[in-house]
C-alpha cells in the first residue's frame, strides 16, 4: 500500500513538474509576425501593464488546471487504497440498516472529504482571480457561494448515485446501459429548470432596464425564432469584472441572458454583436446537436466505465478493499474513471465547440454587419478577463471550448479584406 502511494504521489509531483516547465519555460505565447499591428495583437489594445498581468495570470490559471484534475485522480486513488472509502461503508452500516440511508451517508462522507482536499485550489482559484482584479467577491460571499454550490451538487448527485446503485443491484452487466437510459430524461430535465430554478439561487435575475436595448435585441432574437418576450440582466459586478453574455434553457425556459458587467463595458454595437453570436447557438441548434452528442458519448462513455469497473474489482478488488461493483465503496472508483475519461475526450469535445463558436461569430457578423463592433467587442472582453490571445498548444485543446481570441479576430479582420 505504501508504495503504492508512494508511486501514485511521485507520478503526481513529476506530472506537476513537466506541466510547470512546460507553461512556464518552454511554451510560446508569442504573437507570431503575420499577427503583429493587426487587430489582434494585444499590443495595440493592451497597455504594457496589461500585457504583463495577462501572461502571468494565465500561466498559474492553466497550471492549476492541470495540476488539480490529476489530483482529482489520486485523491480517488488514495482513499481507495488506504481502505478508507471501505471504513466509511462499514461506518454508514453501523449507523443505519436502511441501504438508501447508507448510500446518502457514504456520499455525504465522500462529498466532505472532497470538499476538504479541493479546498486549497478552489481558494487558489478565488485568490488569483482577486489578485488580478477580475473577481470582486468578497471572501464570505465566495464562500457562500460555494457552500450552495456544494449543496446543489450533492443532491444532483445523490440522485445519480441511487440511480447507479440501484441499476447494478438489478442487472451488473447491464447496468451501464439502463443508467444511460435514465441519464437522457434527467439531463434534458435539468437543463429545462436549470435557468428558472438554479441560477436564481447564485444570482438575481431581472427584466433588462434599458428598454430601447431590449427591443433591439428581442428584435434579433425574433429574426432568430427565439420565443422570448424579455432580455434577462443578473447582476454579476459585485463578483467579477469579467463579461458575459448566453442563451439558456430550452423550450418554453429559454433566456436570454446579459451580466451587468457586458452592459456596463460594451456599447450598443459591441452589445448587439454578443447576443447575435449567443442566438446563433439557438438558430444553428447547437443546444439539440450538443444533446446529441451527450446521448453518443455518455453510451460509448458508460460503457468504458463498466468495462474497466469490472476489469479492476475482478483484478484489484481486494488491493482496493473494494467487495463488489454493489458496495458503496466502489463508488469512488466509478467517479475518477468517469474524471479520466471525460479528461481524455475534452480534446474532442473542445474542438467540436470551437467549431460552434466559430459558426456562431460568422452568423453575428452576418446578422448585424458590424465587424468593428465585432472586433472591438473581442478586444474589450481580452482586456477584462486579462485573456491569452495565444495559449499554448495543450492549453487551447484541453481548456479552450472557443477559438482563442487571435483567431477570432484575425478572422473578422481577414474578412475585411
Amino acid at each position: 500500500m505504501q508504495r503504492s502511494i508512494k508511486i501514485a504521489v511521485g507520478v503526481y509531483i513529476c506530472f506537476a513538474c513537466l506541466i510547470y516547465l512546460y507553461l512556464f519555460h518552454f511554451a510560446d505565447t508569442s504573437i507570431p509576425g503575420a499577427y503583429q499591428g493587426t487587430e489582434a495583437d494585444p499590443s495595440i489594445f493592451m497597455n504594457e501593464q496589461e500585457l504583463l498581468l495577462s501572461g502571468e495570470f494565465s500561466k498559474v490559471r492553466n497550471l492549476l488546471f492541470f495540476l488539480e484534475t490529476p489530483f482529482e485522480w489520486l485523491f480517488y486513488f488514495v482513499i481507495l487504497i488506504v481502505g478508507l472509502s471501505r471504513k466509511m461503508e462499514s461506518s454508514v452500516s453501523i449507523i443505519t440498516s436502511s441501504t438508501f440511508l447508507q448510500r446518502i451517508l457514504y456520499l455525504f462522507y465522500l462529498s466532505i472529504l472532497s470538499f476538504v482536499a479541493f479546498f486549497p485550489f478552489n481558494y487558489w482559484g478565488y485568490s488569483l482571480a482577486t489578485k488580478y482584479n477580475i473577481n470582486t467577491q468578497s471572501f464570505d460571499l465566495w464562500m457562500k457561494d460555494e457552500l450552495i454550490s456544494f449543496w446543489i451538487n450533492f443532491f444532483i448527485t445523490a440522485i445519480i448515485v441511487l440511480t447507479l446503485f440501484a441499476l447494478i443491484s438489478k442487472s451488473t452487466k447491464r447496468w451501464w446501459l439502463y443508467l444511460w437510459l435514465a441519464s437522457v430524461p434527467f439531463s434534458l430535465f435539468f437543463m429545462f429548470i436549470k435557468p428558472v430554478i438554479i441560477d436564481p439561487i447564485y444570482n438575481d435575475f431581472y427584466p433588462l432596464k434599458n428598454k430601447v436595448l431590449e427591443e433591439k435585441i428581442l428584435m434579433l432574437a425574433d429574426q432568430a425564432g427565439i420565443p422570448s418576450e424579455h432580455v434577462f440582466e443578473v447582476n454579476m459586478a459585485d463578483k467579477t469584472n469579467a463579461m458575459n453574455a448566453y442563451v439558456s434553457g430550452i423550450g418554453s425556459n429559454s433566456r436570454i441572458v446579459l451580466w451587468d458587467t457586458t452592459l456596463n463595458k460594451l456599447d450598443e454595437e459591441e452589445i448587439l454583436f454578443i447576443m447575435a453570436h449567443e442566438m446563433a447557438h439557438y438558430v444553428e441548434k447547437h443546444i439539440y446537436i450538443g444533446i446529441a452528442i451527450y446521448i453518443i458519448t455518455s453510451f460509448i462513455g458508460l460503457y468504458l466505465v463498466a468495462r474497466i469497473m469490472n476489469y479492476i474489482v475482478k483484478r484489484w478488488g481486494g488491493v482496493l478493499h473494494i467487495v463488489n461493483l454493489k458496495s458503496n465503496s466502489s463508488l469512488p472508483l466509478f467517479l475518477c474513471i468517469v474524471s479520466m475519461l471525460t479528461f481524455a475526450s475534452d480534446p474532442i469535445m473542445n474542438s467540436i465547440s470551437r467549431y460552434q463558436e466559430q459558426r456562431a461569430d460568422q452568423y453575428a457578423i452576418e446578422l448585424i454587419n458590424d465587424k468593428e463592433a465585432a472586433i472591438s467587442s473581442f478586444q474589450k472582453l481580452s482586456k477584462s478577463s486579462l485573456s491569452q490571445l495565444n495559449p499554448p498548444w495543450l492549453v487551447k485543446i484541453f481548456r479552450y471550448t472557443h477559438p482563442t481570441m487571435l483567431e477570432r479576430i484575425s478572422t473578422i479582420e481577414n474578412d475585411e479584406k
